[in-house]
């Protein structure tokens, strides 16, 4: 991460405050009141409840993360024009963003290797997510796992170029978008 960096979906801001100790600059946002005080109380320097897709936020970013399955934030895959959109409009020259995702193809696959996917079904990695920590519960929200070569077509579809930069062992992955 280089430059102004914004940390979407930041949670408990573990990443804003590891970049924080490392000098750099970070905005923290997040949709959830419990996850900002959360940040607050932990000392991340600059955090907002802010929706990402709001187009009322602006700003200038040289690096935008989405972490931790970032792709979730955008819901399904009919989002991604808006997606795209949104990371246009945010993202400084020759910025770019860091997302990591999941492909959960495997949940799917025969024993030979087949996908098990009905063509007529929405796309296999939009889920139902309901998040719950102790007794608090949040509602359940829509959540894109997405894997790798539907982002990069999306992407170049919208004016981006999306390039791995780490594969994992367990079907995920990190890239780096950035404008064509």
């Amino acid at each position: 991460s280089t430059g102004k960096i914004l940390d979407v979906g930041a949670g408990s801001g573990c990443h804003s405050l590891a970049l924080q100790e490392m000098g750099k600059e970070v905005k923290a946002i997040d949709i959830s009141p419990l996850s900002v005080e959360t940040m607050q109380k932990r000392g991340v320097k600059e955090v907002a409840l802010q929706n990402f897709f709001n187009e009322q936020f602006t700003g200038s970013f040289d690096t935008i993360l989405l972490l931790m399955n970032g792709s979730g934030i955008i819901g399904k895959i009919a989002n991604l024009p808006e997606f795209f959109r949104t990371i246009k409009r945010l993202l400084a020259p020759g910025g770019c963003v860091l997302m990591d995702s999941s492909d959960l193809r495997y949940l799917f696959e025969d024993e030979d290797g087949n996908l098990d996917i009905d063509p007529e079904d929405d796309y296999y990695g939009e889920v139902d997510f309901r998040m719950q920590y102790k007794n608090t519960k949040g509602g359940s929200f829509d959540w894109l796992y997405i894997d790798f070569q539907t982002l990069s077509l999306h992407a170049a579809n919208n004016g981006f170029k999306a390039e791995m930069i780490k594969e994992g062992e367990h079907y995920d992955f990190l890239a780096k978008i950035s404008k064509i």
